[in-house]
């Protein structure tokens, strides 16, 4: 009669050559499906891959080809751009703040223990994964369509959007705040709102403001890529620059500068206030 550690030694080895054979059966088909579609996208393209890939490095080399006669021109383009780059910031700091009021009601009303309507928890979930599943730029393709080009179309989309992804991040949060403040002004009579924002908003608005801060340079990015499609802004004016070609490549170069520095300055910015809300959380 074989000894039961015995047993559960071969059972374990057993359980853990099945797991390593599905998982290479896994990355074999990962492989496989991620060749085939490389495939299939290079056949579609209207340049093979392989072709183009050589010229990727043509287009920065004729900017810089074209900027370096002209750099003493960079501020005073820098300069006309500013008011672009500005509309873009407005953009994404309006999308990110009402997205982020929205996204806060339908994450407390999509998390156990504080939805006001527990029965419809799942309803509100399915709302915030369609809203976080459709990309800001169909939304605004759509909206572009219907209300014509410009910023509105853009700052809709991006609210959209960003309502699904914090009220994920958000419904996440409130999950691990204590429900002793909420039942002790339960017990007092008070109402639903009262005790989400006396009893809930205190414990989780820290970490609230950090996610709603990296959204926001998030928002940053996605407000200057909409501005390819017509809805203003920086992206808008970059668009314009590429497409005349090389004799205007000085502009998209101004563009490309203040876009960047614009980037790396908020993510500083955001990124010191989070890890200064962190530091206080900790302590």
């Amino acid at each position: 009669m074989a000894h039961p550690t015995t047993h559960h030694h071969d059972s374990y080895f057993d359980l853990v050559r099945r797991k390593r054979l599905y998982g290479g059966v896994m990355l074999v088909i990962f492989v496989l499906l991620l060749a085939s579609g490389f495939r299939l996208a290079d056949a579609r393209n209207a340049g093979g891959f392989w072709d183009g890939l050589p010229k990727v490095f043509d287009f920065p080399a004729d900017v810089v080809r074209d900027t370096a006669p002209k750099l003493d021109q960079l501020p005073g383009h820098m300069l006309h751009f500013l008011p672009s780059l500005i509309e873009t910031i407005n953009i994404a700091a309006t999308a990110t703040l009402i997205g982020a009021l929205l996204a806060i009601v339908l994450s407390l009303l999509s998390t156990r223990g504080l939805a006001r309507w527990p029965r419809l928890i799942g309803l509100f979930r399915r709302m915030m994964d369609i809203m976080r599943a459709v990309p800001e730029i169909v939304i605004a393709l759509v909206l572009i369509f219907v209300l014509g080009g410009g910023p509105v179309p853009a700052m809709i989309a991006i609210a959209f959007h960003t309502v699904g992804a914090l009220g994920k991040l958000f419904s996440e949060v409130n999950e691990n705040a204590d429900l002793k403040p909420v039942e002790g002004l339960a017990s007092v009579g008070s109402r639903w709102g009262q005790q989400m924002w006396l009893g809930v908003v205190p414990q989780v608005l820290p970490n609230w403001f950090s996610y709603a801060l990296l959204r926001f340079e998030i928002n940053v990015r996605a407000s200057a890529i909409l501005g390819f499609v017509g809805a203003g802004g920086i992206g808008y004016e970059l668009k314009n620059a590429m497409s005349w070609g090389q004799g205007r490549f000085d502009e998209a170069a101004a563009i490309f500068i203040l876009l960047f520095g614009s980037i790396v300055l908020f993510d500083q910015l955001s990124s010191h206030v989070r890890n200064g809300l962190a530091h206080k959380g900790g302590h």
